[in-house]
């Protein structure tokens, strides 16, 4: 129940989630800054964020002083094959996520990503990885996903395209397959998830840059250094910091868990729009953040649990 490589206990990968879903929540608002402040596209946004966030992982890494491993490493073969397999899982999720927005607007295609990805977790998870869910597990995603579609679609005038819908299931496709195989690859106690991390993000950048330089690579704009700000920001903290918390914790705690505690990335949203960007505070607001913090607290509460009863099992009596 621990990465035997970071000595990642349960509880302290379900707070690195926490975090990592809190800090998605921010990149939003941050990139509404760059978008009114420049030219900017959503796909050269995402390859800048993944770009910017390989470099900075990679000057932290090589700033790093080096001690000597607790363990051999994972055979080449095996980590080229770990990173190119998250990268392109990563570069499906943001792409198909992006276009499904593109196609049905905000709204509707944020619930069919992040709605369908904790079912096909849970589905996947209990048919590949053998985790089941429990009846308060069950009770916790259905309740999750209420309060996502609750905050999300309240406001109303939402437009549902089946070709947005369709973007949007492929995203959550690939955010579903990124999670099972980190926390797959992490049962082993052989996943270092901090190299997994930063060569990614080269792979997803890689894959981006013929279509961000389509779409157009350098922005237009009368405040370079505003954006620039932004821009640092998005790279560093909901990316280099976000996304090396989630792929720790991923590696540690059940994947329907994993899914269900991402799901703070609205929530966080959310208060980030009512709290400084003036947007009104509605009853859907209220009610959707409730039902999802109630869902997630639940389910933490439910993983921790059974770590404790599965460590007393195993104690000789």
């Amino acid at each position: 129940m621990s990465n035997a490589v970071l000595g990642l206990s349960v509880g302290r990968g379900l707070f690195y989630l926490i975090v990592a879903g809190t800090a998605w929540g921010t990149a939003g608002a941050a990139a509404a800054l760059v978008f009114r402040d420049s030219d900017m596209g959503p796909v050269s946004l995402s390859f800048w964020r993944c770009a910017g966030g390989f470099l900075l992982l990679l000057a932290a890494r090589l700033a790093r002083p080096r001690r000597a491993p607790a363990r051999a490493h994972a055979p080449l073969s095996r980590r080229v094959r770990r990173i190119v397999v998250t990268g392109v899982a990563l570069t499906v999720f943001q792409t198909a996520y992006f276009a499904a927005v593109q196609s049905t607007g905000l709204a509707v295609g944020t619930v069919v990503t992040m709605g369908s990805g904790p079912v096909l977790i849970a589905l996947g998870a209990r048919l590949a990885l053998g985790e089941r869910l429990g009846r308060g597990g069950v009770v916790a995603v259905v309740g999750a996903l209420a309060g996502l579609v609750v905050l999300v679609l309240g406001g109303g005038g939402a437009t549902v395209r089946p070709a947005g819908v369709a973007w949007g299931l492929l995203s959550a496709a690939a955010y579903a397959a990124m999670t099972l195989v980190t926390r797959w690859w992490g049962q082993d106690g052989g996943t270092d998830s901090s190299d997994t991390t930063v060569w990614s993000f080269a792979v997803v950048a890689l894959c981006l840059l013929p279509l961000a330089t389509a779409e157009g690579l350098v922005p237009h704009t009368a405040e370079p250094a505003r954006v620039g700000v932004h821009l640092l920001y998005i790279a560093a903290v909901p990316t280099a910091v976000a996304y090396t918390l989630y792929f720790a914790g991923a590696a540690v705690v059940r994947s329907a868990t994993v899914s269900v505690i991402t799901l703070l990335e609205p929530v966080s949203a959310a208060v980030i729009a009512v709290a400084l960007l003036g947007e009104a505070l509605t009853l859907a607001t209220v009610a959707g953040t409730v039902l999802m913090l109630a869902a997630v607290t639940g389910l933490a509460v439910a993983e921790t649990r059974s770590v404790v009863a599965a460590r007393r099992e195993a104690t000789p009596v």
